[in-house]
């Protein structure tokens, strides 16, 4: 079976738990996930409703430095924060203006389309990729189109920058991709984050 077939195989038969984190109990053996928040990055379009103000209900993007604007709360920090998060410092920033307590804050994502990732090298369709959702590295490949002829799949390298730091995180795709992945081989595959770039050598 051809390794793009493999892939996309492997990669449906995953794909409930691939915006999952690694945490869960283990039933029968094989780990079960839980679903994992998804954390707000620049570029996502954010609903914001202020309950009984029609005035403060609004779609704002947020900007390239995690940050975005809102009507007498000022500037408010989204980075990697959570929707409930940021009703909390809606709400703080609003108390100013309200005798009483500040009506209810729901902050909901219109579309996560902040979530990208890169993957280039040996692959049949390199270019950056927006899911929408969490996917693991090979969901990732599989975006791609799968590994190109010669590629090195037992070097996968992600780079991941988390502040000023560049960090390199090796994976092994190669025993996955044999169609008989153990769920051990599974369970470590690492889930990407906004602006990961995935390098197939």
């Amino acid at each position: 079976m051809p390794a793009l077939a493999i892939c996309a195989a492997i990669c449906a038969s995953i794909t409930p738990a691939a915006s999952r984190a690694q945490d869960g109990p283990i039933v029968n053996g094989v780990q079960v996930a839980h679903l994992r928040a998804y954390r707000i990055n620049p570029g996502d379009q954010l609903e914001i409703y202020v309950w009984g103000e029609e005035r403060l209900q609004r779609t704002v993007k947020v900007l390239p430095d995690g940050t975005f604007s809102f009507p007498l709360a000022g500037q408010i920090d989204a980075l990697n924060k959570l929707p409930r998060d940021i009703e909390h410092d809606i709400t703080a920033g609003l108390k100013s203006q309200y005798r009483d307590n500040v009506p209810q804050v729901t902050v909901s994502v219109k579309e996560a389309t902040g979530l990208q990732f890169s993957v280039s090298g040996k692959v049949k369709s390199p270019g950056t990729f927006t899911p929408g959702r969490y996917v693991n590295v090979l969901e990732a490949l599989s975006m791609a189109g799968g590994p190109g002829d010669f590629a090195n799949l037992s070097d996968v390298t992600i780079l991941r920058k988390t502040g000023d730091r560049l960090t390199a995180i090796k994976v092994r795709l190669n025993d996955v991709l044999k169609g008989n992945p153990t769920g051990q081989d599974l369970s470590g595959l690492p889930v990407l984050e906004s602006g990961d770039t995935v390098i197939v050598p």
